[in-house]
C-alpha cells in the first residue's frame, strides 16, 4: 500500500525475526539488555574522554506503544495461545511470536482461520481474558516516565498509548500494573481499520492529541510498530525489550535512537513542548 512501510516475515503485518523465542523476550533481564545501543564509545583505561553530551529530542507529544514498552504480558499470552493451539491445531510458541505487536483480530483470523465474526469477537474476548488471568506487570522505567510527563504537562495531556490491544483489554492491563489510562483516552484496535504497520494507529493517536505526526515520538518495541511510526511521520526510539538492537536494525526499520527499556530516557516539559533526554550509559 503506497505511504507506508510493510514489514514481513512469518506473518503479514509483522516483522520477525527468529533471535530467541517469546519466552526469552521480556521475562529474561540477560537478554532485554543485551545488544542495545548505549549511544557510546568503550573508552580506554589510561585514556581520559571529555564529558558526553545527552542525546534528546523535541517534540510536542509522545505516543507509547503498550504490550511490550509499557507492560509486560509474556506469561499471559503464552498461556493463551497454548490455549488456543490446543482447539486450532496450531504451535503455540511460533505463533506467540509471529503475532507479537499485531491486533489479536488479525492474528485470530489469520492462524485460527475464523471468518465469522461474532465468533471472532468471543474468541477475542476469551484470549484476553486469558492473558489478564496471567498478570501483567510495569516494564522498567515505565510508572517513572509517566509520572514526569504528568507532573510538568502545562495541559494534563502530551502523551497517549497506541496499542493493537482491544478497548476492553487495554484500561484493565493497564490497571493491573499501576499505569493510569492517558488524559484523552488510548488508541485501541477498536479505534482503526488497519493495525501496525499501517500508519494508521499512530495518525490517530496524533489525532487525539491535536499533534501534526511530525512532532510526535513514538516509543515501540516492535519492528512492525516502529514501522507503523515511521510511515506515520512520527519521531521514533526503539526499547530493547522483545528484540535486540541488531535484529530492530536488520528488520529494516530506521528508528531515530534504539535504548535499553525507559530507565534509559527521562523528559521534562520545556513551555508546551517535550524535551526527550536519551541517557547512553543507562
Amino acid at each position: 500500500m503506497e505511504g507506508w512501510m510493510r514489514v514481513t516475515s512469518h506473518g503479514p503485518r509483522k516483522d520477525v525475526l527468529a533471535v530467541v523465542r517469546l519466552e526469552h523476550y521480556l521475562i529474561d533481564p540477560s537478554f532485554r539488555h543485551s545488544g542495545c545501543v548505549q549511544h557510546s564509545t568503550s573508552a580506554s583505561l589510561s585514556t581520559p574522554h571529555p564529558p558526553r553530551t545527552m542525546p534528546s529530542l523535541t517534540v510536542d507529544a509522545i505516543l507509547f506503544d503498550m504490550d511490550g514498552t509499557l507492560i509486560d504480558s509474556t506469561p499471559g499470552v503464552l498461556q493463551a495461545w497454548r490455549t488456543f493451539a490446543l482447539d486450532y491445531g496450531l504451535n503455540a510458541a511460533e505463533v506467540a511470536h509471529a503475532s507479537h505487536g499485531r491486533r489479536l483480530y488479525d492474528t485470530l483470523k489469520e492462524y485460527c482461520r475464523i471468518d465469522d465474526e461474532n465468533k471472532l469477537q468471543a474468541e477475542i474476548i476469551r484470549f484476553e481474558d486469558e492473558v489478564i488471568r496471567g498478570g501483567p506487570v510495569p516494564l522498567p522505567g515505565a510508572q517513572s516516565l509517566l509520572e514526569q510527563i504528568q507532573a510538568g504537562s502545562p495541559s494534563a495531556s502530551g502523551w497517549t498509548i497506541v496499542t493493537s490491544a482491544t478497548n476492553l483489554y487495554t484500561p484493565q492491563a493497564l490497571a493491573k500494573c499501576g499505569i493510569p489510562l492517558p488524559p484523552l483516552g488510548a488508541v485501541t484496535s477498536n479505534d482503526v481499520a488497519y493495525g501496525k504497520p499501517h500508519p494508521a494507529p499512530y495518525l490517530a493517536g496524533a489525532r487525539r492529541l491535536g499533534v501534526d505526526p511530525s512532532r510526535c515520538l513514538v516509543i515501540e518495541d516492535a519492528p512492525s510498530g516502529l514501522a507503523s511510526g515511521n510511515a506515520a511521520g512520527c519521531k521514533t526510539i526503539a526499547v530493547c525489550t522483545s528484540h535486540t538492537a541488531p535484529a530492530i536494525r536488520e528488520s529494516g526499520v530506521k528508528p531515530d535512537y534504539i535504548i535499553r527499556d525507559l530507565t534509559s530516557i527521562s523528559i521534562r516539559w520545556i513551555g508546551e513542548s517535550i524535551e526527550v533526554n536519551i541517557n547512553p550509559s543507562a
